[in-house]
């Protein structure tokens, strides 16, 4: 059993789904740099529900933690998405096939376990200066220990790249993502009289309606590099009324879209203000609220950039682009050279399919190995 294997079995028995506190896997990932002579810094927070989160910095021996100028930062978030009470094998992971299945084994445990199997392949003098490991919380509900460091002024590398299921191939560009809730309040009345009400299930049915239209017009704005190659947008959760005989006086849906780098993350917003002030003018009974949840835009980075051409070099695997939303987004506000790489495919992840080709582990140890001598 290589070490990455075991570091990720290990790393998958510790439960840390966003809404409970990572701590658990920081202190695993802690004592085994320590033990490698890394110098480490926490910086906790408290998430809203008072739960004690805690984001991580180690750097190599004889480098000082605490200098924030640095050139390379491998990033790594520490939490995953929850899981079905049915998914009985979620936190006791097996291997078949030369898969290694589990919650979080590709999103993104995976790659930790990895980053952590490297440091144990190279020489302690031998780390290239200015080198982070950086460990964060809750990216899986909104980058929120990323932003974080980037609010405290933790850390500010020249180059990042950030751990998520790419299959090794290295991903220099990426969609933002982008959330917001719309509420309709109308009026409500006896169904057997609705002209004494005004339906707020019927005025988001047109409000949606015509964001629908508004998708057709984002996705002509075109960027060959996705696929899709355009910003999507989707309503995904809609709630409203109280009962089948009362005009509904209430209605609210969710509305994402995922941007890409060339078109503004808040175009699609404006563009539902502006259907909204038409739904104003031409009917006064009902009122809109809309609430920014989540506003990032995406990245990328330049085709010839050395990070990119190293790394594609190594691996002999294509460059990509992702349509998830990452951390990349909010890093790219503070390196210069952003990339998103990592074993696994993300089409397994956030299921209990969930598994990691234990090959590309493997060849992940590998770069990330020859990253951190080289720089």
């Amino acid at each position: 059993m290589t070490a990455a294997v075991d570091h990720l079995l290990n790393l998958i028995r510790i439960p840390s789904v966003s809404s409970t506190s990572n701590l658990a896997v920081i202190e695993y990932a802690e004592k085994f740099l320590q033990s490698k002579k890394w110098q480490t810094r926490r910086l906790s927070y408290r998430d809203s529900s008072g739960t004690e989160k805690v984001n991580l910095i180690a750097a190599p021996p004889n480098q000082d933690v605490a200098r924030n100028d640095v050139d390379l930062a491998f990033f790594c978030h520490t939490d995953t998405v929850p899981f079905a009470v049915d998914w009985t094998k979620a936190l006791d992971p097996f291997i078949e096939n030369e898969n290694l299945h589990g919650c979080g084994a590709c999103d993104v445990k995976g790659f930790l376990a990895c980053l952590l199997a490297a440091t144990d392949q190279v020489e302690s003098n031998a780390f290239a200066d200015g080198l982070r490991i950086v460990l964060t919380a809750d990216e899986e509900i909104g980058c929120i220990g990323a932003a974080h460091l980037i609010a405290a002024n933790a850390l500010k590398p020249a180059r990042a790249i950030i751990g998520e299921p790419t299959s090794l191939h290295v991903a220099r560009a990426g969609k933002g993502y982008c959330l917001a809730k719309v509420t309709v309040h109308g009026k409500e009345a006896h169904s057997a009289h609705p002209a004494s009400g005004a339906s707020a299930i019927l005025a988001t049915a047109r409000l949606i309606s015509s964001i629908e239209e508004l998708s057709k017009e984002l996705a002509s704005d075109r960027h060959n590099f996705f696929d899709p190659p355009f910003t999507t947008l989707n309503v995904g959760t809609i709630q409203g009324g109280t009962a089948k005989n009362i005009v509904p006086g209430r209605c609210e849906f969710l509305v994402e879209w995922r941007p890409i780098p060339s078109q503004p993350a808040n175009k699609a917003l404006d563009g539902i203000g502006e259907i909204i002030a038409g739904m104003r003018r031409g009917d006064s009974r009902f009122e809109y609220q809309v609430t920014t949840l989540r506003q990032q835009s995406g990245f990328e980075t330049l085709a010839n950039a050395p990070l990119v051409s190293q790394i594609a070099d190594f691996t002999g695997r294509s460059e990509t682009s992702i349509p998830f939303g990452s951390e990349a987004s909010l890093l790219s506000t503070i390196a210069k050279e952003v990339v998103v790489i990592g074993p696994g495919d993300m089409r397994s992840a956030h299921s209990d399919r969930e598994y990691v080709p234990i090959p590309e582990l493997d060849l992940t140890v590998r770069l990330m190995a020859e990253l951190m001598r080289r720089g």
